[in-house]
């Protein structure tokens, strides 16, 4: 076996939060922690970047309680650590300056489903973000016939699973949990 063919030793060892939260800001970028774990994220298309930050412009005017931002970790769970980065957060203002965010502080989380993260973002991130107790799971996606969709979840907090919402194109109006109009025909 080459040197090149011997995988770094951050892949086989679990992480602490604490040996995390000692990172620097640099370490921690294009990373989620699942289970302890190390998973590397690819970077981000221009298309899913701006669509991230039309969703978080638009999210962001939900009014003085509430910020919407991209880019940042949601502390799911301590032990074992699961740090996940939402393509799209919206979080309680008052908690704007809160390290490590956590699902208590988060009403909506959104995910941009790239190629190669589908499983992910329809299963995986899902079903963590509702065992965590998140509110609302947004996942957008493009059709085969390349039509933006919205896809809402709302959380029943008796099972810990996402109820399905409604599905949006070309222009996302939802209700719930505020008032707001988006429209996909921007990106």
């Amino acid at each position: 076996m080459t040197a090149e063919m011997v995988a770094p030793a951050w892949m086989h060892e679990q992480i602490t939060a604490e040996q995390y939260e000692s990172w620097s800001e640099e370490q921690c970028a294009g990373i989620e922690i699942v289970d302890g774990m190390i998973v590397v994220s690819p970077s981000a298309s221009k298309r899913h970047n701006r669509l991230a930050r039309i969703l978080a412009n638009a999210l962001d005017a939900a009014g003085p309680d509430w910020n919407a931002d991209t880019g940042f970790d949601v502390r799911l769970q301590d032990v074992p650590l699961t740090n996940r980065r939402p393509d799209v957060i919206v979080h309680r203002a008052d908690t704007i300056d809160v390290t490590p965010t956590r699902p208590e502080h988060v009403l909506l989380v959104a995910e941009v489903v790239s190629p190669g993260s589908e499983t992910t973002d329809r299963i995986v991130k899902a079903d963590q973000y509702a065992k965590a107790g998140i509110g609302f799971y947004w996942r957008v996606e493009q059709a085969a016939t390349g039509v933006l969709l919205v896809s809402t979840y709302v959380l029943d907090p008796a099972t810990k699973t996402y109820r399905d919402g409604d599905v949006h194109t070309g222009v996302v109006k939802a209700a719930a949990p505020f008032a707001v109009e988006i429209d996909l025909n921007r990106v």
